[in-house]
């Protein structure tokens, strides 16, 4: 009895159940234990045999291996978008497709192959289902369907955007390209069309269709000249029926003529051309300067290189004449030609009276001229006049204010400077000019016969004591 007894209490106290405790700290540490436990014989069942155990798929390749995940990729995305949904609806579980246990997959190779699949199934449907904001725009697809009509080409193309204009292959699509370009009023879309058309379309299609579009043609011809397509530019303008404007474009080659003689040349041919009758003038004159230009320049580098000339010794030329406007080369025919002959191609007479050069434009060059050299003798020859009584005085086309400003920038003596500020005739800007540049005598006879005492006595502080201005003042203030 007592055995028993003692039996029946060692099965109570070795039992692994408890009784209830409120001790929850002793409760929670003995579940923790055996659910490590309950791991730990897991793990042991997983990878005691997985080491040894070759795993092979229902087609006979290892799992793991590259072409196994291929596959099982490839399969896991048909299925599970196939599937999903129904699966999903049902209720059913993702492992009900997994093989048996009787089968040669271990429980390692079961959780790889169920990661391929679901990872294979959000990367197919994840892009769709759970990252919709990362879809383009369908406005985006159109890009590259080129799916645009022309006017929602000619919108795009004025925001920037790239457009493929090789779309439009028909004429007609072409020319409500053109208008829609047109209509949109800018300039560079205008230009970027009309490009397009030109290498598109044949010549006689294009002018036909452009000389009816006054803006486009006004956009052509500019962009034509800009590129400096000057054949295709001439083919335009002579169907326009435009002759000046052709003339005038083959008159601008020669812009592009180094040479001078070929130029020259060019210049000659020029002269037949169907210009205005004021054009064909200026054509005229031009080949007519640059011969003479050709002519002094020749003669000018012989004088110059045999040293035969003072004045080329002393004032070397600074650059050739060759290719100078024409009042360039009257300043130069005056500087270093000015006592020539009237029969010589240099002389500053012989170009006046070969191309009609205006008195005004003729003595402001020459005095300008003349002054740098300090050749005041010359300066007065050039401004005196003699009238048919024969009686000789001054005058000046440019005004004598005029005549200072140069003579005073050319450094001229104050003797020179006052004798031509004398002959200034409105009195305030002659006192200006003559107190400007320190012409007393001037100033103090102004005063004078304006009998302005007041004005005289105050000149008379800004001269020097003792000097014969001021001793001047004070026999008129005297008197």
């Amino acid at each position: 009895m007592s055995r028993a007894r003692a039996d029946e209490e060692e099965y109570w106290h070795s039992s692994k159940f408890r009784a209830f405790t409120f001790d929850d700290e002793d409760d929670e540490l003995s579940q923790l234990k055996e659910s490590k436990r309950a791991v730990n014989s897991l793990r042991d069942i997983v990878d005691d045999d997985d080491d040894d155990l070759e795993r092979v798929s229902w087609s006979g390749e290892p799992v793991g291996s590259i072409s196994w995940s291929i596959k099982e990729t490839a399969s896991g995305s048909t299925s599970s978008l196939d599937g999903r949904d129904s699966s999903l609806q049902k209720g059913s579980s993702s492992y009900a497709a997994l093989p048996k246990q009787g089968s040669s997959y271990s429980l390692s190779s079961l959780f790889k192959g169920e990661l391929c699949l679901s990872l294979s199934a959000l990367t197919d449907t994840g892009g769709k289902n759970y990252a919709p904001e990362l879809r383009r725009p369908k406005a985006e697809y159109k890009d590259y369907s080129s799916d645009w009509s022309p006017k929602d080409t000619v919108k795009r193309m004025q925001r920037g955007k790239v457009c493929s204009l090789e779309r439009f292959r028909s004429l007609q699509d072409k020319l409500v390209l053109l208008d829609e370009a047109v209509a949109g009023h800018d300039g560079n879309v205008i230009t970027a069309v009309l490009i397009f058309l030109k290498r598109t379309l044949r010549r006689e299609i294009l002018f036909r269709e452009v000389e009816v579009r006054q803006v486009a043609l006004c956009h052509l011809i500019h962009f034509l000249r800009e590129t400096g397509e000057q054949k295709f530019l001439l083919d335009l303008l002579r169907f326009l029926d435009r002759t000046e404007e052709v003339a005038l474009s083959q008159y601008r080659e020669h812009l592009n003529i180094q040479d001078v003689e070929k130029r020259r040349e060019f210049l000659k041919g020029c002269i037949g051309l169907p210009f205005s009758a004021e054009d064909n003038s200026h054509i005229q004159d031009h080949y007519t300067l640059l011969e003479r230009q050709i002519i002094i320049e020749a003669n000018d580098r012989h004088l110059e290189m045999a040293g035969q000339s003072e004045l080329f010794r002393k004032y070397p030329r600074k650059a050739s004449i060759l290719n100078m406007p024409l009042v360039t080369t009257l300043f130069y025919s005056c500087f270093y030609h000015y006592t020539e002959a009237e029969g010589t191609f240099s002389s500053p007479s012989n170009l006046k009276k070969t191309f009609k050069i205006p008195d005004k434009q003729y003595v402001l060059t020459a005095l300008a001229a003349r002054a740098k050299l300090r050749a005041w003798g010359d300066v007065d020859a050039l401004l005196t006049t003699k009238n048919w009584l024969g009686y000789t005085k001054k005058k000046a086309p440019i005004g004598f204010h005029r005549v200072v400003e140069i003579l005073q920038r050319n450094n001229a003596p104050v003797q020179v400077l006052q004798e031509y500020v004398r002959l200034v005739e409105d009195v305030e800007t002659r006192l200006n000019l003559a107190t400007k540049y320190k012409c007393h005598d001037v100033v103090i006879e102004t005063y004078r016969d304006l009998k302005d005492r007041i004005q005289l006595t105050a000149y008379k502080c800004k001269v020097e004591r003792g000097s014969a201005e001021e001793e001047k003042i004070n026999s008129i203030l005297n008197n």
